[in-house]
């Protein structure tokens, strides 16, 4: 007995066999909804480098004005050689240094100073000078000033000024040793502070302002007798020039 053969259901198309058809999965459908990806520039990194470029120029910059007032500052002393002017305490005659019962201070003392400007190419410009007359324990004996002045080349300038002071109230302690120093045999050791502004002129050229401090220490006064002055000692009195840069809140 002969079997039968019997033909498929699914016929072949073109000769070929199809292929299955299945419904899309969830990640296929996911896939085809989601637009394609494109790397956008990273902003954070062009703006990093542009702060960079910024910065390391500047700094160039700043460098480079140093150096150049630098070799300025170099060529100037190389052809003025400018040098400090000095100050030296020429006469302090004290008239009356006395403390009341109310521990006030009462005082007059007629100051007198010689500044010396050393240079050959060098004017020096002040701009007027206060004066603090002090005791090495800093307090305060009296005050004064002394005027503007130009101070020529190789000049030598003689500063007069009266220190005063008008029933100064001291507390207690700055009164107890002010007495017992004017008693001393030895006299009252005093300095004196001087504060202004100067400015050099070197042919045309002219500085900005500094300020400058001069301290003169090594002076001995002794209380007046009677009616005539007394005359300090300051043979060994000497002064120390400072010029001093303000930056901001610091002072050098």
């Amino acid at each position: 007995m002969n079997d039968r053969v019997y033909p498929s259901s699914k016929q072949a198309t073109n000769g070929t066999a199809a292929n299955p058809a299945f419904p899309a999965t969830k990640a296929q459908l996911y896939g085809a909804s989601r637009p394609l990806y494109r790397p956008q520039p990273n902003r954070h990194r062009y703006r990093r480098s542009c702060c960079c470029s910024c910065c390391l120029w500047t700094t160039m910059a700043i460098l480079g004005l140093i150096l150049l007032a630098a070799i300025a500052g170099a060529m100037l002393y190389v052809l003025y050689r400018p040098h400090r002017p000095a100050f030296t305490v020429s006469s302090l005659k004290v008239s009356t240094l006395n403390i009341n019962s109310a521990s006030k201070l009462v005082t007059n003392i007629n100051l007198g100073v010689t500044a010396k400007n050393p240079n050959k190419k060098v004017v020096y410009i002040y701009d007027p000078i206060t004066i603090s007359l002090l005791t090495n324990d800093d307090i305060d004996i009296g005050d004064g000033s002394f005027g503007s002045f130009v101070h020529g080349k190789k000049n030598t300038t003689i500063l007069k000024a009266s220190i005063t002071s008008t029933n100064q109230e001291l507390d207690n302690t700055s009164s107890g040793k002010l007495k017992t120093a004017l008693k001393s045999k030895n006299g009252l050791p005093l300095k004196i502070k001087l504060d202004t502004k100067v400015k050099a002129k070197m042919g045309a050229l002219k500085t900005p302002k500094l300020r400058i401090r001069v301290i003169c220490e090594g002076i001995k006064a002794t209380v007046p007798k009677r009616k005539s002055a007394a005359t300090a000692s300051t043979s060994n009195a000497k002064c120390k020039v400072d010029f001093r840069l303000k930056i901001w809140k610091w002072t050098f």
